[in-house]
This record gives structure tokens, sequence and C-alpha cells, in this order.
């Protein structure tokens, strides 16, 4: 196996090495506007040794300027890639700035690290980052997307090409005309991925503070459900650690299938905060626990289809909102009218504000104990007060 290589490129021949690249290679780029986009196929390198293509400075990104009929990062056929420290400038061209292409076979572990992904908003229908094929392991990380139609959306809209096992964090999305985030349902998982999986969503910031409501209007994040039965069945959804903010006609989060929803701020001067809700299935066994919420509508709702056997837990979280709670099982949860003051709070101040004048309620030890199993909860002596240890991580993390 010949040794890793290091290149370094600029904007007038850095196509000439794409192909080249081998399982642990180095593509480092100079800084400059590179205008021929950046078409990886055929490419796989190694766990452990993956293809990176960085900026060679990461104080001064390269900046990919998108060009007419054609996605600025092409994925087809790539395993163990590394992107980072990258800007991509979408001028408002209808393009993606991210895309693991329909056409594709697979696009599996894939990193992207430190992109900043901007002005891609000529429809909602161009997107930060879109996979259209079976993507499997992917960690998106420490980026920023902003003034885009879709922040991110995974998998497809008839349930295909399922995104598995991936990992999103440290992420700023704001500026979207729909969703920050959404992951398509899935109808099917191929056997060649018959573990459990689940996909974790932390420590981000989801935003659509400033988006007008209307035919575009979308919740800030959008789950679907895994494959109803067979392989993949039981993979989950861990949302812990985010801060959702705003929206101004739709709810923060919408959810269904298995889920489990924890240490989250939810913050909605203009509606709803959580939805658990049939969608293309119905909601299936979650917990939802620990969050802090503060909405102008209904804080936790949720829907579940009539004579469905699974169970919505909603438990310890802190609710300030015109109706706090409605359906789930709810136990040990401390609800609070709903103050609008409190949306000017520091936001690392409002779980600890909406806790001051409560007196201390501790979980019994068989919960503390149940919920410890999740990662990154450490339990809690009352409702809500490992909120702001999370938060704090999720606004450090997502600085651009």
């Amino acid at each position: 196996m010949a040794a890793a290589a290091d290149y370094r490129a600029g904007t007038e021949d850095y196509r000439d090495y794409l192909r080249r690249l081998q399982p642990g290679d180095r593509l480092l780029l100079e800084p400059g506007d590179y205008r021929q986009g950046l078409p990886l196929s055929n490419l796989s390198g190694h766990a452990g040794q993956p293809i990176v293509i960085e900026a060679a400075d990461s104080a001064a990104p390269p900046r990919f300027i998108a060009r007419p009929r054609a996605n600025t990062v092409s994925l087809v056929n790539v395993r163990h890639l590394v992107l980072r420290h990258l800007q991509l400038d979408g001028g408002n061209l209808p393009v993606d700035a991210v895309k693991a292409e329909g056409h594709s076979r697979y696009a599996d572990f894939i990193t992207l690290e430190h992109l900043f992904i901007h002005d891609h908003a000529a429809s909602q229908q161009n997107v930060g980052i879109s996979t259209k094929c079976p993507a499997f392991g992917w960690v998106v990380r420490n980026n920023r997307i902003e003034r885009v139609g879709t922040g991110m959306y995974f998998g497809d809209a008839d349930g295909s090409d399922p995104f598995v096992g991936g990992v999103i964090e440290g992420n700023r999305i704001t500026h979207t005309l729909g969703y920050n985030l959404q992951i398509k349902h899935q109808k099917f998982r191929s056997s060649e991925y018959a573990d459990r999986y689940d996909t974790v969503i932390r420590y981000n910031v989801f935003s659509k503070q400033d988006a007008l409501p209307g035919p575009q209007a979308r919740p800030n994040v959008l789950l679907g459900h895994v494959p109803l039965t067979g392989v993949g069945s039981e993979d989950r959804y861990l949302v812990y650690g985010n801060l959702f903010l705003h929206n101004p006609s739709e709810a923060l989060l919408q959810v269904e299938g298995r889920v489990a929803v924890y240490d989250n701020v939810f913050i909605n001067g203009s509606g709803d905060a959580i939805r658990i809700q049939p969608h293309n299935d119905v909601p299936r066994d979650m917990d939802i626990f620990s969050n802090t919420v503060l909405a102008s509508g209904t804080g936790i709702q949720v829907r579940q289809a009539e004579g469905a056997a699974y169970r919505q837990r909603v438990v310890a979280n802190v609710v300030a909102a015109v109706t706090p709670l409605r359906g789930g099982e709810a136990a040990h949860n401390l609800t609070l009218d709903y103050q609008p003051d409190w949306l000017d709070v520091a936001v690392a101040e409002l779980t600890p504000r909406l806790l001051a004048s409560q007196p201390s309620r501790r979980l019994p030890d068989g919960l503390v104990r149940e919920l410890a199993a999740y990662p990154g909860w450490q339990g809690a002596s009352r409702p809500g007060a490992n909120v702001a240890p999370a938060l704090l991580r999720t606004l450090d993390a997502a600085q651009p």
C-alpha cells in the first residue's frame, strides 16, 4: 500500500488531484475563489484513514462559488471522506451546497466539519446539506448554515434512501425558508445495516427567529419514523442539548417514530414548542424529559393514534406556556404560566429563572437510574436541573 500523501492545490489545478486521492491522503486547498465545484465520485478512504479535503489555512477557508445546474459539492459512491474548513457560497442559484446525489449507490462515513454554507435560498428546495441515496455513518459537526431554503435534508420524500447512524452536532442553522433540519421517514433498510443504530442530534442551534409565515412555513426540525418492521425498526433518534428558537407559524420540533428528547431548551414567542403527532406513521415509544420550554402556545403536545399501544412519556420537564402539557404519560413536570417577559432573559439563565421560585422536588431514584442510561444525561434532583449545562455546551459548540 502506498504511503498517504499531502497535496497542496489552488483554484486552477485542484480538480487535477481529485481522482488520484487514496486512503489517508489530504488535499489542502489554498485561499481563493473556486468556481468549478467539488465533484467527488468513486473515492474510498478506509476506517482510520479517510480521504481529507480541507483548507490549507483554516483561518482563510477557500470559497466555493455556486455555478448553474450543478450542486457545489457532489458526492457519488464515496466512503470515508472528510471535508472541513470550506466556504460554500450559493449566490442564490437554484442548487444545493452539499449533495449525495440521487444516482449514487451509497455515501457512507462522510464527515462535514466547520463548513460555512450560505445564500442557497432561491427556493425552499435548495438545501445546505442533502442526501438522496443511502447514507450511513455521517458526522455533521460545527457547521454554520444560514440564508438557505432548507438547512439539512436527509432521505427522500418517498421514504427510500435511509439516513442511518448519523451524528449531527454543534451546528448553527438560521434564516431558513423551510426546515432547519428534516430527516425523512424510512420504509425499509438494507440487511447490510442489520444492527440497531441511534442517530444523535445534539448541541445544535435551530433558529427560525426571522422567518416569515406563509406557504413555506415548516417546523424547525421534523423527524420521520424508522422502518416499521424488520431491519432498522428498533433504531432511535436521540435529541439532546439543543437550542430551538422561534417559529412564526409551526412548532419548533415535530416527531414521530422512536425518539428521546431531553436536555433541550425550546423558546417560541409565536406558538407551539413540541408536537408529537402522526405524520407518515404514528408516534412510537419515546421519552421526553428534562427539557425547558417557554412557548406562547402549547408547550408539549402528544397526539397518539387511536388504539396504538406505544408509550410517550413526558417526564421532569419545566414548561412555561399558555397550554403547558397536552397528552402523553406526564409525571414530575413543573408547569408555569407563560410570561412573555422571559423571552428577553439570557438563554443560559432561563432554566434557573424558571426554577428559582419553585421548591426543590427530587425525582424518584428508580426514574433517575432509568433516565441516566441515555447518553449525556447525568441525572437531576428536580425537573429541568440538567438543562443549563447542556445549553452552555450547545452555545459553545455552535460558535461560528
